[in-house]
């Protein structure tokens, strides 16, 4: 199973503190970042792209709602308020938030926002359409399109036939969203749709359109057993394999 990727985000260390040691228990739960002001914040969410942000109101340079408020992440996160007042429930739900807790935080209720957020992650984690920015607005691009997905720095780079499209969230957040019967990571700057691979070889997979990707080594066998016995004939596609010299 995926982890659920969290940022926690407040200007306290000791609240900090709390919230990752009750999060702690939870095996499907990974701390990504913890960040202390609005701009380290507003940074790690375009840059991580966390599936979960457990976020402080009131925090130094700009607080909760001016991050939510400023941020364009193609992908934006979970949220679940973190506060020491309850006089922002209202607002905080407006903005969308799952969840409003307030400080000092119960155990049995941080549990049953965990609950919620790992309900609201199944229901919208396998994606079907990615939102690009283009020059002249956005873009809707149905990932059946989609070849191949290569990583550049905190992007990744879509490959639609000759054309490439780049998506501002990293290459291992994406993939958490795309359907693993589809899509297999082969390597850690490629991810790959099965049913456009042409040929397997020893030195990688060539694709229907004559890319040439690379396979890792850790990744090579999970990818065999993916072409050659997946469900619905994905075999019959794939060429022998061809060592090269």
């Amino acid at each position: 199973m995926r982890k659920i990727r969290v940022l926690v985000a407040d200007d306290e260390p000791l609240a900090r503190r709390g919230v990752c040691q009750l999060l702690a228990p939870h095996e499907d739960l990974v701390v990504v970042a913890e960040t202390r002001n609005g701009q380290e914040t507003l940074r790690a969410v375009q840059q991580i792209a966390p599936d979960l942000l457990f976020l402080d109101i009131q925090m130094p340079e700009m607080d909760g709602f001016e991050i939510l408020r400023m941020s364009d992440a193609e992908r934006p996160p979970v949220v679940v308020f973190v506060t020491a007042h309850d006089q922002f429930a209202v607002r905080a739900f407006e903005e969308r938030a799952l969840d409003y807790l307030v400080k000092p935080l119960n155990v049995q209720r941080f549990e049953a926002t965990l609950h919620r957020v790992r309900d609201r992650l199944r229901s919208t984690r396998v994606t079907e359409r990615l939102v690009v920015s283009t020059a002249a607005g956005k873009l809707v691009i149905p990932v059946a399109d989609i070849d191949w997905i290569g990583a550049e720095d905190y992007y990744a780079c879509l490959h639609i036939g000759p054309k490439t499209h780049l998506l501002r969230e990293p290459l291992t957040s994406l993939e958490a969203r795309l359907d693993p019967a589809c899509f297999v990571r082969v390597h850690r700057s490629a991810i790959i749709q099965l049913n456009r691979v042409r040929e397997l070889r020893a030195s990688g997979i060539v694709l229907q359109d004559g890319s040439r990707i690379p396979v890792s080594r850790r990744r090579r066998a999970m990818l065999d057993e993916f072409l050659m016995g997946s469900p619905g004939g994905l075999h019959r596609t794939v060429s022998p394999v061809v060592n090269e010299k």
